[in-house]
């Protein structure tokens, strides 16, 4: 199973510092949630931790080895990173687009053995997409889209998928077909998943562990009912949040808040 620690990692955008200093270690067959206000540098820790920036200074271990020195195909194995809204080729199908998952183990003119269709049909069915395998990606809704490239990360085989704000432009329908597909992938296979997320109440029902972010820092990281409390959201957005027990989880919830005056 794979493993991330980022040790005193710093980003930023030119002189703009967004990251510094952080240390972060994610774990392992958990389900992770990444918030925070916008602009705090959530998206940009896991472009980070995702090898899609270049840290200015520190480092990001992938199984205790340093990010930067393993070959493209190497991390491609063990890591699929799904960006906030993907855009498919035009025209492309949905068993083309699950198929680019098994790129890091084509060799040659890429040519799909077996042994690819037998995972890129699984990765299909995991997301209840066989069905759909010649429909074109982009005549889907959104929710059916967020799921083909979820079984295009299936299909890299790897046990960890990083994913950026993926419940973006869902509605409440889509958004919880699309964390309970990561929660029984998580649940069933075992998979290590992080994603950023903005709502609060959605991170506390499906991580395991939440790391509230401000200002580059992390403010607080733990399980949801030692990240949200009032005391952290205070600090982490601003705001006088009120909390309840949800009756079903079990898991903190925000009810209603109000700006700090």
């Amino acid at each position: 199973m794979s493993s991330i620690l980022a040790q005193k990692l710093t980003v930023a955008y030119e002189e703009n510092l967004v990251v510094d200093e952080l240390d972060l270690t994610l774990p392992q067959g958990k389900i992770t949630a990444i918030i925070g206000p916008n602009g705090c540098g959530k998206s940009t820790i896991l472009k980070a931790v995702g090898r899609i920036l270049q840290p200015r200074n520190g480092t990001v271990y992938l199984n205790g080895k340093d990010i930067r020195l393993l070959s493209t195909q190497e991390v491609a194995r063990k890591m699929a990173i799904l960006p906030q809204s993907p855009q498919a080729p035009a025209g492309l199908t949905v068993g083309e687009l699950v198929a680019y998952g098994r790129f890091p183990y084509q060799r040659g003119f890429g040519k799909l053995n077996p042994e690819d269709k037998k995972i890129i049909a699984w990765a299909l069915e995991m997301t209840k997409l066989t069905d759909a395998e010649l429909k074109v990606v982009d005549t889907l809704s959104g929710g059916q889209r967020q799921r083909v490239w979820i079984a295009m990360a299936l299909a890299q085989q790897t046990d960890l998928i990083l994913l950026d704000e993926p419940t973006t432009y869902l509605d409440l329908a889509y958004q919880l077909e699309v964390l309970e597909l990561l929660y029984r992938l998580n649940r069933e296979q075992g998979s290590t998943i992080v994603m950023v997320l903005h709502d609060l109440n959605l991170a506390a029902r499906f991580a395991d562990y939440l790391v509230a972010v401000r200002g580059g820092r992390i403010i607080r990281h733990g399980t949801p009912a030692e990240v949200m409390t009032a005391e952290v959201l205070r600090e982490t957005f601003r705001i006088e949040a009120k909390l309840v027990t949800e009756p079903r989880t079990g898991r903190p919830a925000c009810v209603s808040y109000d700006l700090i005056k």
